[in-house]
């Protein structure tokens, strides 16, 4: 796919390497030969499974530093940004979403279903804009963007969390809704529970099983999906950097990036599982009863 985008790959990566001004056609041509892009695209695939099968990413044809440690530095970047923006979202949906479903066609359930269309409805980039504008800088209370000052953190994560409060805080109404209306739930206000000890006791944790689901589907979209809200914010996460790496075709650094991604979704699916287990005995019986 690299090869099929406009333009002269090597240039692109002697830009990369030399900057745009230095370019000669010698300095391309060298590039050329230096990386085999003279020859067949499956010749570089071989020898990139080859690679792989040493458990070796290569190294960026554009920096020369190892892929893997690229990957490790800002990925960090990138899951604190996402787990920052999934507290944000959780401390704004949970409890919504939990009052919301308490009284299902009350005035709180009509006033989120409000709130959460709004926030649905505006695209990221124009959310993380209008936050800029009005924090950054008509009131000048944090940062505008960076990550290695004080506070640069709030912007991103305050962006995606508010765009996954929307659904988070549904889909917290539907599952709180749904265990009040369970015939478990009603018995136990019959047997002379109130309406906090029956929710502590037989509420959560039922409700909390579709949400943890939903969250660690919003956490996977977080890590791969941060690309626009990384560049708005120059937040030198992995999304950022797959950007840059395809720009300058650096093709290392996108084989790379994107076969992490792809083993941290499967890692993260994995842990949700095992969430939702913890939280449903249900779940272990019926694993146990299979086995």
């Amino acid at each position: 796919m690299m090869r099929l985008l406009p333009g002269d790959i090597a240039y692109r990566i002697a830009a990369g390497r030399y900057g745009y001004d230095m370019v000669t056609t010698a300095a391309a041509e060298a590039v050329r030969a230096e990386l085999g892009l003279d020859q067949p695209w499956t010749h570089a695939l071989l020898q990139w499974w080859s690679q792989l099968l040493r458990f070796d990413l290569g190294v960026s044809v554009v920096t020369g530093a190892r892929v893997a440690d690229e990957i490790a530095h800002q990925l960090g970047h990138t899951l604190q940004l996402a787990l920052a923006a999934l507290a944000v979202s959780c401390a704004i949906a949970v409890p919504l979403g939990f009052a919301a479903g308490l009284r299902a066609g009350g005035l709180a359930d009509r006033a989120t279903l409000v709130a959460s269309v709004l926030l649905r409805a505006l695209p990221p980039f124009v959310l993380g804009i209008v936050l800029v504008s009005v924090l950054a800088i008509e009131w000048n209370l944090v940062p505008a963007g960076g990550h290695d000052t004080h506070g640069t953190l709030l912007l991103p994560a305050l962006t995606l969390g508010l765009g996954l409060s929307a659904t988070a805080m549904r889909v917290a109404r539907h599952a709180m809704a749904s265990v009040t209306a369970a015939p478990y739930f009603q018995f136990a206000r019959t047997k002379g529970l109130g309406d906090a000890q029956a929710l502590y006791r037989h509420g959560v944790r039922n409700a909390a099983i579709p949400l943890v689901a939903y969250l660690g589907v919003q956490l996977v979209y977080l890590v791969e999906g941060v690309v626009v809200i990384e560049t708005l914010f120059a937040w030198p996460g992995i999304g950022h950097a797959l950007v840059h790496a395809i720009f300058g075709r650096d093709i290392p650094m996108i084989q790379g990036t994107a076969i992490v991604m792809g083993l941290l979704f499967v890692a993260l699916n994995a842990l949700v599982d095992l969430a939702c287990a913890w939280i449903d005995p249900r779940v272990r019986v019926a694993r146990g009863a299979s086995w």
